[in-house]
């Protein structure tokens, strides 16, 4: 066994809650491991035939890596790339390879992926539920019996009587919250309170229709917060399709909650709502009835790295994070070796990426739209833009030009009082609107369609954005005035925001030099469609970071290189879920007794403020996001405030808010609160930084145990979907749910769950009258067959079956897995016999994987986006911030960063703050589940904080130093983790020219106080905790709270990322 793998016997934990406690799982490994190495010493190697392996998912980091999981008596005991999936071999295999040929090739992966086997027999993880013995937060737990923990929680009662302080503490179970069962009355209210908001229903018309049911609201008075079944609230980290669908059909179409919510803000959540607001389509909302800004996507385009000619890296650094070290890496690589690539990177640190760059410069954090504003205006001035591509003023006129996307720069806008507030509209000239009509649910259906305005030669003509025959094509800068309206055209608008200040003095207010900056703007504009600008989340996390990733998507948009070799370009990947026509299972449909859930959420997204029942003029009581979801700093605040209304149930899955937000410890307090959260259950591998505040840790799955459909990231070309499926016999125990036995595991708990509370979407006829929903793969083999299917509806995408000997090979690679994982007579029932072979075809290549496509400079990519893209944002523009009353802007502009929710700037540097305070990731770590994974202690053990010399000189730091980070909002520097218990902010200083002048910064990962990093107790014995998991810092929370809300960081309210890099900060020199 490699040194450091696991825990000696001498040391492993007396308690069989935890991994570590099976002395047999230790041995197991042990000798594994010793054979294979014997065996490798003799010159051989077990594991190269093509049934040693199960390819599968990685998820050490969310990048999500095609992976070998190799086999030896039922051990993993080596983790290699996967041939088929393009992010780890470049080219990959093609998908009709063999797989004896793909058994001889292993894909490269990073050191994380690697060490993920350490994840998988990390001792530290948990195998049976834990129930709170102690106060939240004490670490005292006891087992008990799966069947007893979803007895209490689905009952409630006085569940923690015998814990000091909660003799008389009454928890209301699931069972209590699910108020509101009937499908037809669910559906009837959620339209109803639709008619609320458009003023077309009073709440007295609700309340008297609904008279006999009003008991099951969450108040009368106010019916758009829904029914009281949304005081259940499912929050998740790190989570990927299929059990996305498992969550959510458990949470919403069976419980009837509509309140699920991710982790998007904490990542890059400016970036994936300013791409959303960006792809928003004008279009016939079958719902409404009318014309609408509607299917923006929630997504993000990248630069196709593989084959541009010059990019620019923005707050971005792929050689480290930003879902690229394995499947960017090679494309940069080849790029610079062969000359076909030259780069240039803005950001505060030297990355790794920036130490092959041509140029790096180092901005100011929080002035990233300064450098892209002065290169529109440099761009615009010169003449160096796509003039023919910015003219298209809808799909027609793209298409005859070859092009599949365009954009409303041309398109007029209405300007009041000097602002731009909604695009001039026929109506505003005089013409009359159109009569259209279309199809609902086999009824036809007239509306009206008021033409958008653009100038072509200088006439107003109409335009449709979706006309495909007609084409329209506008004058560019316009700023005139037509029948009384001052008007300006789209590009104008973002014009005049650059020409607010000279290229000179947008380079200095981004700290950096003009002559580079230029210099950068004549190469980006050298190579045609080849050229790009890739931002990722040290553009998107500031207070300003919605407009920041605004200001450098309009100079892809200049650029004109959109779908095209070297340009920007989208995910695409393969129907899972059966949303396209033809599919075998139809899954949203399979889905009896489905509620529908409606209100308002605990985190208010996707609703105006002043469109509901709670309006009460400005500020609103916490900030509303009618642009953004998944705002996961929200949640736990929201919930303490007790706004928009109490929660009495809380579930968090993989998921560390209290570790992984900026100002997590303002979590803790309200974790701690039984009165603020009556009920708090957690599913996790391990007792993490959060859920041991929890009052219930069901323990889960790792991803080497578990289905998942890990999906695609913008850069990867081919359309794909690649499958994460059991590779490895589970290590939690084994429990009985619907008579079935199964591993315990998040799965496990929700049917368990569905079973108790007799939902009908789950349970024998959980799909329909005789069509069993019972085990995790009856719902995820469907996903698969529809994988096979592929997405054509008239079947000719379908993959062949796999012949007698794939089968044979997938038997054999899967003989070490048990029943109650896989049974190949179960597994072909619930995927459809006529669909067995296909799935097994699959199955057996990791996923489904679109040939590799070989492109040159000038072609275009296949998969496109083929709509309009948005320089001026009307549905933006007429939002409303809930903080102020004021109007978002609906243009790329330059804010100020470092403001609270009510746009006031933060004066923290007057009182000596002045280091501004940001984060980054190594290769070695993700934030918050590798510390696990000794392997990578070897060559990076703790983090250090990187200090400028400068800065160093005048603080009288030399390396090595030790200091507290402090700031205006944690001036003690500490972490208050409970009554009486602290950690301080401390770490090393490492002095280095490879951070700007006034930054300091740290790698996140490190610093630990749980996840085996400290001592809990179980069943009444100690487990110590391993001091190799609390080595070095983690600074998050230093990090600024918001002073107006005060119990939750930063925030951008139109992009809603939680705010990394904003920070002002002091280092106090502690030895």
């Amino acid at each position: 066994m490699p040194k450091g793998f696991l825990l000696s016997r001498r040391q492993f934990l007396k308690t069989s809650a935890l991994v570590g406690g099976s002395a047999l799982l230790l041995s197991r490994v042990d000798k594994a491991f010793s054979e294979v190495a014997q065996a490798e010493g003799k010159g051989e190697y077990p594991l190269t035939g093509p049934a040693s392996y199960i390819p599968t998912v990685c998820l050490q980091c969310n990048t999500g890596c095609g992976i070998k999981a190799k086999i030896y008596d039922g051990v993993v005991v080596k983790i290699d790339g996967n041939p088929f999936n393009p992010w780890t071999l470049h080219p990959p295999l093609p998908y009709g390879s063999s797989l004896r040929e793909a058994a001889n090739i292993d894909g490269a992966i990073c050191p994380k992926g690697q060490a993920g086997i350490q994840t998988l027999y990390d001792p530290y993880r948990l195998r049976k539920v834990l129930k709170r013995a102690g106060k939240r937060g004490e670490n005292k737990w006891v087992t008990i019996p799966f069947e007893q923990a979803v007895e209490e929680i689905v009952n409630g009662g006085y569940l923690f009587k015998d814990v000091p302080g909660e003799e008389s503490r009454y928890v209301p179970g699931l069972r209590e919250i699910y108020a509101l069962r009937d499908a037809k009355l669910s559906k009837d209210m959620a339209q109803d309170v639709k008619k609320i908001w458009a003023k077309e229903m009073t709440v007295e018309q609700f309340k008297d229709k609904y008279r006999d049911h009003l008991k099951l609201l969450i108040d009368p008075d106010h019916p758009d917060l829904g029914p009281q079944n949304n005081q259940l609230v499912f929050m998740w980290g790190r989570l990927k399709k299929g059990r996305e669908e498992f969550i959510k059909r458990f949470v919403q179409d069976g419980f009837g909650s509509l309140n699920t919510h991710g982790h998007t803000t904490v990542c890059q959540g400016s970036l994936y709502f300013l791409c959303k607001a960006m792809s928003e389509q004008y279009v016939f909302s079958e719902s409404d009835g009318k014309m609408k800004w509607a299917e923006g996507q929630k997504f993000y385009w990248q630069a196709d790295l593989a084959h541009a000619r010059f990019a620019l890296l923005v707050g971005a650094s792929p050689f480290e994070a930003n879902y690229g070290p394995s499947n960017r890496i090679p494309d940069i690589t080849e790029g610079l070796a062969s000359g076909r690539l030259k780069y240039a990177v803005i950001d505060p640190r030297f990355s790794k990426t920036a130490a092959k760059a041509w140029k790096w410069l180092p901005n100011k954090p929080g002035t990233e739209a300064a450098p892209a504003l002065a290169i529109i205006r440099w761009m615009i001035d010169n003449r160096r833009f796509d003039e023919t591509y910015v003219r298209n003023a809808n799909k027609a006129a793209a298409q005859a030009d070859g092009e599949a996307s365009w954009t409303n720069a041309t398109w007029l806008v209405k300007v009041e009082n000097g602002n731009p507030v909604r695009f001039l509209r026929g109506s505003d000239l005089g013409w009359p609107k159109q009569i259209r009509e279309a199809e609902v649910k086999g009824q036809k259906v007239k509306y009206e369609f008021d033409p958008f305005v653009v100038l072509s030669s200088g006439r107003p003509v109409p335009c449709d954005p979706n006309d495909d025959e007609n084409p329209v094509e506008g004058d560019l800068l316009v700023d005139t005035v037509l029948n009384g309206h001052r008007v300006k055209s789209s590009l104008q608008l973002l014009y005049d925001e650059a020409r607010k200040k000279s290229f000179a003095e947008w380079a200095e207010v981004a700290g950096v030099d003009a002559g580079d900056l230029e210099e950068i703007a004549i190469e980006l504009t050298s190579y045609g469609k080849a050229a790009a600008v890739d931002v990722h989340r040290g553009v998107s996390q500031h207070t300003n970071g919605f407009y920041n990733v605004f200001a450098w998507m309009c100079v892809n948009v200049l650029l004109g290189n959109f779908n095209w070799a070297g340009g920007m370009v989208k995910a695409t990947t393969y129907d899972h879920f059966g949303d396209k026509e033809g599919k075998p299972y139809k899954l949203k449909e399979l889905n009896p007794g489905k509620l529908s859930p409606f209100g308002i959420s605990i985190i208010r997204h996707e609703v105006k403020y002043e469109d509901t029942t709670l309006f009460a003029g400005y500020p609103s009581a916490r900030p509303w996001y009618p642009l953004s979801s998944d705002v996961y700093q929200e949640i736990i605040p929201s919930l303490g405030d007790g706004y928009p209304y109490p929660v009495k149930a809380l579930f968090l899955y993989m998921g560390s808010p209290v570790y992984s937000l900026p100002a997590g410890q303002t979590n803790i307090e309200i974790l701690r609160d039984p009165q603020k959260l009556p009920l708090f259950v957690a599913i996790d591998i391990t007792v993490g930084e959060t859920s041991m505040y929890a009052d219930y840790i069901f323990p889960d799955l790792t991803y080497l145990e578990r289905w998942e459909f890990h999906g695609s990231h913008p850069s990867v070309l081919p359309k794909v979907q690649p499958v994460r499926q059991p590779a490895v016999a589970p290590l939690t125990e084994t429990v009985r749910v619907f008579g079935e036995e199964q591993p315990l595991g998040l799965e496990a708990l929700l049917l368990a769950l569905a079973e108790k509370l007799g939902l009908p979407n789950f349970g024998p006829d959980g799909f329909g009258p005789g069509q069993r929903f019972t085990k995790p793969e009856d719902f995820y083999l469907k996903m698969v067959a529809n994988l096979a299917f592929g997405d054509k509806a008239d079947g000719s995408e379908q993959v062949p079956d796999a012949d007698p000997a794939e089968v044979e090979i997938f038997l054999a690679a899967r003989r070490h897995l048990p029943p109650t994982v896989f049974d190949p007579e179960r597994w072909e029932r619930a995927a459809g016999r006529p669909w067995w072979g296909k799935v097994v075809y699959v199955l057996n290549r990791g996923g489904r994987f679109e040939d590799y496509p070989l492109l040159a400079s000038g072609q275009q990519v296949k998969n496109k986006y083929d709509k309009q893209i948005n320089i001026f944002q009307e549905k933006t523009a007429t939002s409303k911030n809930s903080m102020t009353g004021k109007n978002f802007v609906g243009v790329a502009t330059y804010i100020e960063p470092y403001t609270d929710c009510l746009g006031r700037p933060l004066g923290d540097g007057e009182q000596g703050y002045n280091l501004k305070l940001i984060t980054f990731k190594d290769i070695l770590h993700t934030k918050s589940r590798t510390m696990a994974d000794y392997w990578l202690h070897g060559i990076m053990d703790e983090n250090l904080f990187l200090v400028h010399p400068q800065d160093a000189a005048g603080l009288g730091l030399r390396d090595g130093d030790v200091v507290k980070v402090v700031s205006a909002s944690n001036p003690e520097g500490i972490w208050p983790l409970a009554e009486g218990l602290h950690k301080p902010i401390v770490g090393k200083v490492k002095i280095t020219p490879m951070i700007r002048q006034g930054t300091v910064t740290f790698s996140l990962g490190f610093g630990h106080w749980a996840y085996g990093a400290g001592d809990i107790t179980i069943d009444g014995h100690v487990v110590k905790g391993d001091p190799r998991r609390a080595r070095g810092v983690h600074a998050n929370a230093a990090m600024r709270v918001d002073p107006v809300l005060k119990n939750t960081c930063l925030t951008d309210l139109p992009g809603g990322s939680a705010v990394f890099y904003d920070t002002l900060v002091k280092l106090v020199k502690v030895s």
